[in-house]
């Protein structure tokens, strides 16, 4: 199984090797899709966990227990299509290629099962297209 989170840590945990323990502890691989971590700074991290169900839940709860704030990514990107003007900035920086040009149109096409809303083409669109659905 598989789920999306965002790890929010405080400053005070930001050392820890969270995703070693998941991996050691739990058998929980942990995919980083985006982080923002820095030495004495509130750090978060868009991980994707996958594992049994019943390891991903107690790593979930060990995250929980060292005052990780574990947040279910239920976020959507949204598109506005008449604001878009395909010009694939956004591609460039999708690390799952959800967002792709279609080669024939030169449209953009985006793919929303394989986007894992790291929200790094958000500030890419220079025309301020996509969004969140928060």
């Amino acid at each position: 199984m598989k789920k999306r989170v965002t790890l929010t840590f405080g400053r005070n945990n930001v050392y820890m090797p969270v995703t070693y323990i998941l991996a050691k502890d739990f058998n929980v691989a942990a995919n980083i899709i985006r982080a923002q971590v820095a030495p004495n700074q509130v750090g978060k991290l868009v991980v994707e966990l996958s594992g049994d169900i019943d390891e991903l839940e107690a790593a979930i709860e060990w995250l929980r227990a060292q005052n990780i704030t574990v947040s279910l990514a239920s976020r959507e990107i949204l598109i506005d299509e008449e604001s878009c003007v395909h010009c694939g900035l956004c591609t460039g920086v999708c690390p799952t290629e959800a967002l792709r040009l279609e080669p024939e149109t030169f449209k953009l096409k985006f793919v929303r099962s394989r986007c894992v809303v790291c929200e790094q083409c958000i500030p890419t669109c220079p025309v301020q297209a996509i969004s969140t659905n928060l």
